[in-house]
């Protein structure tokens, strides 16, 4: 009696496809993170470099007619971009580069609307590179309800008026685009912090929480007072 051979199951196509988008889904994000940074880059500069290259281009079509590839120029705006940023990083280490920041910060101070936006967003980016004083920075706060959780950095404790309790402000970047977000006023007894830096929040906010710890608190530690309180000995 020949011994009975096994039908081969065709693959299930639901699983074929969650296999795929798990697989294509962190290529993706990387994608749309890059590319976004890349343009926000070469946008910058492109203004300046498009009709630069449009000019060098028709001076000479034959020899400097690849100029005009969307392409080249889109990479040559980014690299002046990335040029620029540096040469700002070292001459903000010198003397001269750190008198010219002064003369440019005097300058938009006198410029109602851009002074406060530029202030702002100097005393923002301050208060991310140093340490707190007694109140950890990354946090996690309930947002948008009490049973989720965002990551967010304190900026500054306050004190309610009457009670004198204190309260944190807390800004709460989206993904991945942490340059925009909502700025929370929360109960400092309600905030549940961290050990993580600054970097790895940022880390784990731009890869849509794939690049994170093994573990990480959830339970503020009012409530996690309050559970120990009610547990029986």
């Amino acid at each position: 009696m020949s011994p009975t051979i096994a039908p081969m199951r065709s693959p299930n196509l639901q699983r074929l496809f969650l296999t795929g988008l798990l697989t294509l889904l962190p290529i993706w994000l990387t994608w749309v993170v890059v590319k976004f940074v890349f343009v926000l880059l070469s946008d910058t500069s492109r203004p300046l470099i498009g009709p630069l290259l449009n000019n060098l281009a028709t001076t000479s079509p034959q020899a400097l007619g690849w100029l005009n590839d969307q392409w080249v120029q889109t990479a040559i705006a980014l690299a002046a971009t990335l040029g620029v940023i540096l040469l700002s990083g070292a001459m903000a280490r010198r003397v001269v580069g750190q008198t010219v920041l002064r003369w440019f910060e005097s300058l938009i101070k006198r410029i109602p609307l851009a002074s406060t936006i530029y202030g702002s967003a100097r005393q923002l980016l301050d208060i991310l590179q140093t340490k707190p004083d007694g109140t950890q920075r990354v946090v996690l706060v309930d947002f948008p309800h009490n049973q989720m959780k965002s990551i967010g950095f304190v900026t500054k404790v306050m004190r309610e008026e009457g009670t004198g309790r204190e309260l944190a402000a807390v800004y709460v970047p989206t993904t991945p685009n942490p340059t925009s977000g909502y700025l929370e006023i929360v109960p400092v007894e309600l905030i549940t912090p961290t050990d993580w830096t600054v970097d790895q929040a940022m880390s784990f906010i731009i890869s849509g929480g794939a690049v994170s710890p093994a573990t990480i608190p959830f339970s503020a530690p009012a409530a996690n007072a309050a559970t120990d309180t009610d547990t029986p000995a």
